[in-house]
């Protein structure tokens, strides 16, 4: 069953990634590459279940917590341009 899983996983990989490639507006790669994100944490599970260790669980979990963290990241940049913009200073000029 996990076997099964794997392949699923694996090819729906490979689409979205062909998605990344051939993806029309920088907001669809962002949102293949997010897809590709996804999968790898599932296939890396489903992985850690066929080998018999369970742990890469909480390995697949801390990447899915990455992967949607790089994505807001990449996608401030690509709406403001900066990662770092303080915003407006505080402080009124007189």
């Amino acid at each position: 069953m996990f076997a099964g899983a794997a392949a699923a996983l694996l090819v729906a990989l490979v689409l979205a990634l062909a998605r990344a490639v051939l993806g029309p507006t920088v907001f669809d790669r962002v949102q293949a590459a997010n897809t590709v994100g996804t999968l790898a944490m599932l296939l890396l599970a489903v992985i850690g279940f066929l080998t018999g260790r369970p742990d890469f669980l909480d390995l697949a979990l801390v990447y899915g917590l990455l992967n949607v963290l790089g994505t807001f990241a990449v996608l401030k940049f690509f709406r403001y341009g900066d990662l770092g913009d303080p915003g407006e200073d505080e402080e009124h000029h007189t």
